[in-house]
């Protein structure tokens, strides 16, 4: 049996559920509540607001934008 491997921005969301705590869910809807619409402006909020590290704050966004809002 073939294993399902995640790829993309999807593929952060284990540890950055581990690392900070919350929910990817939950990270979804603080980007959708955001005023934010840029890709690095939202990129730049999580991490100033929130100390996430660029690469996690990045593959939110990105898988965020991806799926139109």
């Amino acid at each position: 049996m073939a294993e399902s491997v995640v790829k993309g921005p999807a593929s952060y969301f284990p540890s950055i559920e581990k690392k900070y705590g919350r929910p990817v869910s939950e990270w979804q809807e603080l980007i959708r509540s955001s005023p934010l619409t840029k890709h690095m402006e939202l990129v730049s909020w999580l991490k100033a607001e929130y100390g996430m590290g660029h690469g996690h704050a990045n593959a939110l966004v990105a898988h965020f934008l991806a799926q139109g809002k």
